[in-house]
């Protein structure tokens, strides 16, 4: 079973977000979506999220693409997720190429395009929040 992880906030879920997820699970078997805390966004990101972990577990959930939903708690937990959940593909938006190419030594590392025209942060500008 080939098994893909990737991270993310996945706040304002959108149709952005499901392209990302379902291009990640055409890569494997099995994706694993590592979802940033309330706190790790705050606290490291700076980010306050509209909806809760909790919610944006239970929406994430919710996705056919998606197998299992772990926290990110850290920027460097991704060694040891790799590692611990034996994962063979690390995906990421392209607007990340090249951060984490320190995994190649442990998996393969895909930067996915992003869905140009839509992004939570646009959507927060949008609402005017």
């Amino acid at each position: 079973m080939k098994k893909v992880i990737t991270y993310g906030t996945y706040d304002l879920l959108h149709y952005g977000h499901i392209n990302l997820l379902r291009r990640a699970k055409a890569l494997g078997d099995y994706l694993i979506v590592a979802l940033s805390t309330d706190e790790f966004n705050w606290e490291q990101k700076h980010k306050k999220c509209y909806f809760s972990y909790e919610q944006r577990k239970q929406l994430l959930e919710a996705i056919r693409y998606v197998d299992l939903v772990i926290p990110e708690t850290c920027w460097e937990q991704k060694r040891s997720d790799v590692q611990e959940f034996r994962v063979d593909t690390f995906v990421i938006g392209d607007d990340w190429e090249g951060r984490f190419d320190f995994l190649k030594d442990l998996c393969e590392v895909v930067y996915l395009p992003r869905t140009p025209e839509i992004s939570s942060t646009q959507i927060k500008q949008d609402l005017g929040h």
